[in-house]
């Protein structure tokens, strides 16, 4: 027996009700079940039999977006709050910075300030739970420095904590 589709405003409050979404990743991730929704109906067999309601536009898409922010089921605010909180303890300023750019977002003056002022006790500890022990050679040492520069961690904290092998300034 074949499920019921969802209506638009249904799937978009399934994602809200997993996890916080910024617009963009909202947007895009309606954008594709409308058009998987079309595919299916369109190689469907019964689509040649009966008439096919029609499908939202990327216009609908966005009156709901902004009814869904009306409503305060969708957050810029707390998006951005849940995903520091969710990258703080693994990843670096640079890191986070980016990943909220790709949703369209940035950090508000106070939490960068509070992220920069914790990168260095941050790092200290991704590097002490991934290697614990000061670095024998340089190769050694060129390692853990790659392993947090792709953390996001800047290369002046990551000196920091690799010159002084997880040890307090």
């Amino acid at each position: 027996m074949a499920r019921l589709a969802l209506s638009l405003k249904a799937k978009a409050l399934t994602y809200l009700a997993q996890r916080e979404h910024s617009r963009i990743e909202l947007r895009r991730k309606l954008l594709s079940h409308v058009d998987r929704q079309r595919r299916a109906d369109a190689s469907s067999p019964l689509s040649a039999s009966a008439p096919v309601p029609a499908l939202p536009a990327a216009q609908e898409i966005d009156e709901l977006l902004d009814w869904l922010t009306e409503k305060d089921l969708l957050s810029a605010d707390r998006f951005v709050e849940t995903r520091v909180s969710a990258r703080e303890g693994r990843f670096g300023n640079l890191r986070i910075h980016r990943e909220l750019a790709q949703h369209g977002m940035a950090l508000d003056a106070e939490t960068a300030q509070q992220l920069k002022d914790s990168e260095l006790a941050r790092a200290r500890a991704v590097w002490a739970k991934r290697f614990g022990t000061p670095a024998v050679d340089a190769a050694d040492r060129a390692r853990q420095m790659r392993f947090l520069s792709a953390r996001g961690f800047s290369s002046e904290t990551v000196g920091r904590v690799v010159r002084s092998a997880g040890l307090e300034d």
